[in-house]
């Protein structure tokens, strides 16, 4: 029914939110905070990949959502994101685990396997990625350690200029600015740390209850009976199908893919396929300005590749086993 697409609409929205409030608290405080270097350097490190696959595996694109933000802000590399990413499945794995159709050992045989492959092509693909920004230092794939490098150096002239102006106000008003000045310290850092990172949640919550409507109608105005017939294309061709709607960037894409899968739809590679390319609302964070759009399309191009490249893959191994 129509009504059950909005509360689905809503339900989504209301639990990305507080990731979405505590991601833009994380980046004030990596913008604003000069003591958190470590974190900082947790988030490119070398175990940077690893750490972003760990995350996308957990059940939710609230994960992929906070990295394409962090990424956005050059706070993550993009091999980092593009692990989140392919780790990332939405509630696929907890449709295949209440799923009444499989038999309890294959759904348990079949989430470990999608679970291993996903963190190594994840992790995989990050380590890859970055070998590569890196190396080529193009401006699609821009390295993070130019920009954070530039940003340090603004961060310190704007220091300086902060601590110049505040030693001549002090010259003239000693001690009105005393208390001018820890209202103020007090008004900003509640402005810094609560109240932008929540009109910014709020902005982005409302961008993705509209996103989520519009593809839940989309759906629901095609069929469900039509997307799992699309989806059981041959058996040569559905590793490209899955891949193509697990680009989607609702959850209904990866509920139709363990779907259609547990009820032997679609083979084990194409459902992995487009699992792979799927993650979930975190994909629109990506998008906002050319530049922003240009590194989107190609992340997604990428992630695609690799999910038809899994899915062909898989399937073959499959046959000959």
């Amino acid at each position: 029914m129509w009504w059950e697409v909005i509360l689905d609409a809503l339900k989504d929205t209301a639990i990305l939110f507080p990731f979405l409030f505590l991601m833009y608290i994380v980046i004030e405080a990596l913008e604003h905070n000069t003591g958190v270097s470590k974190p900082r350097r947790a988030l490119t490190g070398k175990c940077a990949p690893l750490v972003g696959t760990a995350l996308g595996i957990v059940p939710m694109c609230g994960f992929s959502v906070m990295a394409a933000k962090l990424y956005r802000h050059r706070y993550i590399t993009v091999g980092t994101l593009l692990s989140v990413f392919i780790a990332t499945s939405d509630e696929a794995f907890l449709v295949l685990l209440t799923t009444p159709v499989l038999p309890p050992l294959d759904k348990v045989v079949s989430i470990l396997a999608m679970l291993g492959v996903k963190i190594a092509v994840g992790v995989a693909a990050g380590y890859l990625a970055d070998l590569v920004a890196n190396r080529f230092k193009n401006s699609v794939l821009e390295p993070i350690e130019q920009l954070e490098e530039h940003a340090g150096h603004v961060r310190e002239e704007r220091a300086e200029e902060h601590v110049h102006e505040e030693h001549e106000e002090r010259e003239g008003h000693e001690e009105h600015e005393h208390f001018s000045a820890c209202e103020h310290a007090h008004e900003s850092k509640v402005q810094l740390y609560f109240v932008s990172p929540l009109l910014h949640a709020l902005q982005v919550a409302a961008f993705v209850l509209l996103v989520n409507l519009a593809f839940g109608y989309l759906f629901w105005g095609m069929g469900k009976e039509n997307v799992v017939n699309f989806l059981r294309a041959g058996k040569w061709i559905q590793p490209l199908v899955c891949s193509l709607v697990g680009l989607v960037p609702n959850c209904a894409s990866s509920v139709v893919l363990a779907e259609t899968y547990a009820v032997g739809g679609i083979e084990f590679g194409s459902c992995l396929a487009g699992l792979v390319t799927n993650a979930g609302l975190g994909v629109l964070t990506l998008f906002g300005g050319r530049k922003n759009s240009r590194n989107a399309l190609v992340i997604m191009t990428v992630q695609f590749f690799i999910g038809v490249a899994v899915g062909y893959a898989v399937n073959a191994i499959a046959l000959l086993i």
